[in-house]
This record gives structure tokens, sequence and C-alpha cells, in this order.
């Protein structure tokens, strides 16, 4: 199994949850780095991986979905500057941990883990997504997990739909169909979770669906007699929702399945940084602890 990590979630959890008081020797903020070294590292001692790779959101004007729709996550705020900081250092992290890292400046975290599970499952391995953001749910395939490491239990494929009532194959259709405000993407009004989760279990896509509106009216759910007309008025909404909200997987990242294998921690370089970060003694103990695990090199 390959343990791909969503790591802004991570990031932005430590940054929010521990106290802002850690410092380096010129006064920058380094709680998040601290606190997401030791998410890592309690992860990796737990499930001991074969396969781990971490991936990274970087802020770009011009990313793909931003040139589909300019208003694309524009109600977020800009994080603030000592966090920005502290990305680059977690970058740092992961290499001296012997993690694969990855950013992609045009596209977002969510298409660089898609496009990695596609590469593992091509050779054979199932994956782990690690993320509290139900937008990976789509990416599941039967033998993989969804989980919020530290905070909620796993859910595998079939939970998808028990959870959110639709199956993974169809959660970017479902996420168009109701819109994404947290993403600032629009979907068809009055059209909530709820309904869009119904239309997706009676329609096997939205193509299927809007190729027999008139069946729509059959359905029950409420308002069903109005609702064909809805969603037709809002056609090209729905279609362009569903670029923004599919995950991207033949991102050309420019590497093979050998190239996920975790290796060993660069020891001398992750003391080197924990210095530079003012970092006590845990996360070195941690370090040398992961140091000692067996790696089974593919």
């Amino acid at each position: 199994m390959i343990f791909l990590v969503d790591a802004s979630v991570y990031v932005f959890r430590a940054y929010h949850s521990l106290l802002p008081d850690m410092r380096d020797a010129d006064g920058n903020s380094t709680h998040a780095v601290f606190g997401f070294a030791r998410f890592l590292g309690d992860l990796i001692e737990r499930v001991r991986p074969t396969y781990m790779a971490v991936a990274f959101d970087q802020r770009c004007p011009d990313s793909y979905r931003r040139r589909i729709f300019p208003a694309y996550k524009a109600n977020r705020e800009r994080p603030p500057a000592d966090l920005t900081q502290q990305f680059g250092r977690c970058r740092e992290l992961c290499r001296h941990l012997g993690l694969a890292e990855f950013v992609y400046p045009e596209y977002e975290a969510d298409d660089i883990i898609g496009t990695l599970a596609v590469l593992a499952r091509a050779a054979g391995e199932r994956a782990a997504f690690i993320t509290r953001d139900k937008d990976l749910a789509q990416l599941l395939r039967d033998g993989d997990v969804l989980w919020d490491f530290g905070a909620r239990g796993q859910f595998g494929y079939h939970d998808i739909e028990h959870h959110f009532g639709v199956r993974p194959e169809r959660f970017a259709d479902y996420l168009a169909l109701a819109g994404d405000e947290s993403d600032n993407i629009p979907g068809v009004p009055g059209v909530g979770h709820r309904t869009a989760a119904s239309l997706m279990k009676a329609f096997a896509s939205l193509d299927d669906l809007y190729e027999d509106l008139e069946r729509v009216a059959l359905l029950k759910i409420r308002g069903a007699g109005t609702l064909g007309a809805r969603l037709a008025a809002h056609r090209d909404t729905v279609f362009l929702a569903r670029r923004l909200t599919r995950i991207s997987c033949d991102l050309p990242l420019g590497v093979g399945a050998a190239a996920l294998t975790r290796r060993a921690p660069n020891l001398p370089a992750l003391s080197r940084l924990y210095d530079t970060l003012g970092f006590g003694p845990f996360l070195r103990a941690q370090g040398t602890r992961l140091a000692q695990l067996p790696i089974a090199y593919a």
C-alpha cells in the first residue's frame, strides 16, 4: 500500500492548534513545522510504509482551475506570512525524513495525489489517502482507504456511499450538482447534498442525467416535478463545476513507482534543521526511532 499525504491539511491543523511561541533564531514562527513533523513521525511509526509520498499545494494565480473559473477559491483569504514561510521548511523536512515530496504550481495537491495513486495502482499497490478533504473520496477504489490520521476512523470504498450517499466514481458529479462553498464552486440553486446524492443514485453520471432529464420528475425526490427544468437551466454551470471538482490524474510528474519508496531518514540533516528551528529533544528521539525502522524495498 502507498500512503499519500495531503500536506496542507496537516500543516494548517498544526498552525492553528499549537501555541505560536516556537521561533527560530531570527524570530520566525516554527510551530506549524513542529506539529507537521510530529504528525509525519507518528504516521510513519504506526504504518511503517514501504511507499509514501507527500503532496503540497502552492498558490498560483494562473492555475488550471482559475483559468477555467477565475472566481475559484476567491473567497479564501491568503495564508498568514508566517505560515507561508513554514511551508518551505515542511518540504525540507520531508526530504530529510526520506519521503518523496511534490508540488505542481498549476495544479493542486489533490491532482498530485490522484496522479500518484494511478501510478501506484498500475504497479499493483492500493492507496491510503491521508487527508480530511472529502474531495479525495472520488479517488477511492476497492481496497483503498480515506483516512484523516489522528482525528477519525478510516473510510473504505464501500463506506463512502454509506457516509455521503454516493459512490466514489460519482463523487465529482455529486459535488458539481451541489456546489462546493469552501472552494467557491457554484452548483444548481436549491440542490443540496441530499438531492445531489439521490440524483447520483438514480443516474450513472451527469451525462446520463442530462440525456434523460424527463425521468427526474418520476423520482421520489422533493420538488422532483420542477427539478428537471432547474437542472436544464443550469446545465452549463454544472458541467463547468465538474471540470473544477474532478481531480486530474495525469500530471507529468516524471517519476516511477520506485521513486515513492520511503528511504531512511538523514539524521545529520534533520538535526541541523531542528537546530535551526529551535526544536528540543522530542523530534530528535523520534527521528532516531524512525531510522531504526526496517524498510522493505520493492
